[in-house]
């Protein structure tokens, strides 16, 4: 499944609804997309969205749309 997951940049910096940023990732789970995001980067997670295939459509029509895919090694 892809997920939406909102994030801060920065974990040093107090949140603001300005700078919140957004990527797309698969995973098994929204568990597992928060084990992944989190081990992966050090963003501020906020909120992570579970795109059903209608959600998804749209979502991909974004010029900004593009699945995110981690290696090993921490971003």
């Amino acid at each position: 499944m892809i997920f939406k997951v909102f994030y801060q940049p920065s974990k040093k910096i107090n949140p603001r609804r300005e700078n919140t940023q957004s990527l797309y990732l698969e995973a098994n789970s929204q568990v597992e997309a928060r084990i992944i995001t989190e081990e992966q980067t050090s963003y501020n997670i906020e909120h992570i969205e579970g795109l059903d295939p209608k959600a998804l459509e749209y979502e991909q029509l974004s010029p900004n749309y593009k699945l995110t895919e981690f290696n090993n090694e921490k971003a």
